[in-house]
This record gives structure tokens, C-alpha cells and sequence, in this order.
């Protein structure tokens, strides 16, 4: 499969990653034990001094006895969604998932259990998360919001959505470099006013690499939340204010008691509503 340059995968994979060899291979080996084979990966990598660009050179003359093709590029760049970019104008699936270096699939059957549900071409598709737990404990069950609570940030880890390649590409959808932090906040807001139609599969899609960019900086991602918030008229004034003091709260009750946080936090449940359906 999908070395027939005329063929268009069902997935495009697309893995940022910089300067992070062990966890560029975590998310290497998580996509070679897929037993679904319709998928290309891209690796943009932003010009790392690591092992990372020697094992791409090196695997790219393996790739016609590998079952899935993968292509790479490796240059400075302006940062994550600079990267992100890049990997949008590569990509040739019809869905794109943004699976960075760190970060794994869920298991072996992922791309099996999403291919029925994409097959069907829903706007969107998104389904609950693991956060990899610290010490080599078993990751932590992550269940998704429903994409409505979308003001309140986003509702579930962004490597458990997936956009549907031709509404980014015909509406010229970008990751905006005005943010640092929350521009896959931004891109994804933008990017639910074109859909009609969104998925949500109940089963676990990512498992997420704590101690990422946005977790060191938590406060700028809020921050840039409340803009984003302001400018795309999400909500009031009172009702911005109100989210962002609430998030602020809990991100601190979370580094300091997280017990009491697991604790007083409403369960993970899907509402389905409106324009949603559950997979």
C-alpha cells in the first residue's frame, strides 16, 4: 500500500519533534505495530543534533520493504507550529493526526478501530486520551469533554482529534504563530465553525507525554486561551474572566493537592449533543 503516489491514505500521521531521540522512537514504535496499513507518516523534524536525523537517513532507504512509507524533512524553523504547517502542506491522507515525539497511540489496533468511523467521513473525530504516567506507571485514563465545552479549553489532548484534510486545505486552516502555547486551541476552534459533522469514539486514541511546552507554561497557555477566547467572540468579558480565574484555580489545586483535585473534578462523560454523534 501507499507506495502508488496516485493513492491517498487514510491517515496522515504527522510527528513534530526536536532534539528528542528516545521519544521520537516511542512514537516510531507505536506506529510500526499498527495493524491498520492505510496510513503515510511525516516527520518534521526542526534540525536536530541528536540521533534523530541519522535514523531518518538511514531508514528512509528501507522504506519499500516497510508496509508503511514515511517522508521527513529536517531544517530550522519558527517553533512547534511552524512545524505543524510544514506537515499540513506534506500531508496526502484524508485525515491528519498530530502525533508528536513522546507521544504514542493507544495500542496496536488505534488506526483499525478509527478507520470505520473516518471511512464514514465525518467532519471531525475525536475520542478519549492517556497521560503517560511518571515512574513507568500505567498511564492515567484521560475521558474527553464534549467538543461544546470547547470555550472552557480544549476537551480532550490534541493528539486524540483528527481534521479532515480537505476542509483544512480548502479553507487555507493554519496554526497561527501568534501563540506559543494555545494555537492548536486556536486552530482547532476555528476549524469546529467549518464542521458539520463530528464523531466522538468513546475508546482512547493517544497516550500523551507529560512535561510538554504547554505544561511548563501553563499560565502563557491560559493567557493566550483568554485572547484567543476574546478574539474569535467565544464569550463576554464576565464569562472570559470567570473561565480563566476557574482554570488558574485548578491548575494550582492540581500541583498542589491532586488528590483533592481527582477528587472534587466532575467525571470525564461525553455529552452528545447537536451536531455530535458518538461512534
Amino acid at each position: 500500500m501507499g507506495l502508488d503516489p496516485k493513492h491517498f491514505p487514510l491517515f496522515s500521521i504527522i510527528t513534530v519533534t526536536l532534539n528528542n531521540y528516545a521519544g521520537f522512537i516511542k512514537t516510531y514504535n507505536s506506529l510500526k505495530i499498527q495493524e491498520f496499513e492505510d496510513f503515510e507518516w511525516l516527520v518534521i523534524d526542526g534540525g536536530s543534533s541528536d540521533k534523530t536525523v541519522e535514523f531518518l537517513r538511514s531508514h528512509r532507504s528501507t522504506t519499500r520493504t516497510d508496509k508503511n512509507p514515511f517522508r521527513f524533512v529536517s531544517h530550522t524553523d519558527e517553533g512547534v507550529y511552524d512545524a505543524m504547517n510544514t506537515g499540513i502542506k506534506m500531508a496526502k491522507g484524508h485525515y491528519l493526526l498530530f502525533l508528536n515525539a513522546g507521544d504514542a497511540l493507544a495500542d496496536a489496533k488505534t488506526l483499525d478501530m478509527l478507520a470505520p468511523i473516518c471511512e464514514k467521513n465525518p467532519d471531525f473525530v475525536y475520542g478519549d486520551a492517556f497521560e503517560q504516567a511518571k515512574n513507568g506507571r500505567k498511564p492515567v485514563a484521560k475521558p474527553a469533554r464534549s467538543q461544546e465545552e470547547i470555550h472552557w479549553g480544549m476537551f480532550t489532548h490534541h493528539q486524540a482529534m483528527l481534521y479532515r484534510r480537505h476542509i483544512v486545505r480548502d479553507t487555507r486552516l493554519h496554526y497561527s504563530l501568534r501563540y506559543k502555547i494555545a494555537s492548536d486551541y486556536d486552530f482547532t476552534v476555528r476549524y469546529l465553525k467549518k464542521c458539520k459533522n463530528i464523531r466522538y469514539t468513546n475508546k482512547p486514541i493517544c497516550i500523551f507525554e507529560l512535561g510538554g511546552i504547554s505544561q511548563q507554561n501553563a499560565w502563557q497557555g491560559r493567557k493566550e486561551q483568554y485572547i484567543i477566547r476574546e478574539i474569535l467572540e467565544m464569550a463576554s468579558l464576565p464569562q472570559n474572566l470567570w473561565i480563566l480565574f476557574v482554570q488558574t484555580l485548578s491548575w494550582q489545586l492540581k500541583a498542589a493537592l491532586p488528590w483533592l483535585y481527582n477528587l472534587l473534578k466532575p467525571a470525564g462523560k461525553q455529552l452528545v449533543k447537536g451536531n455530535s454523534s458518538k461512534a
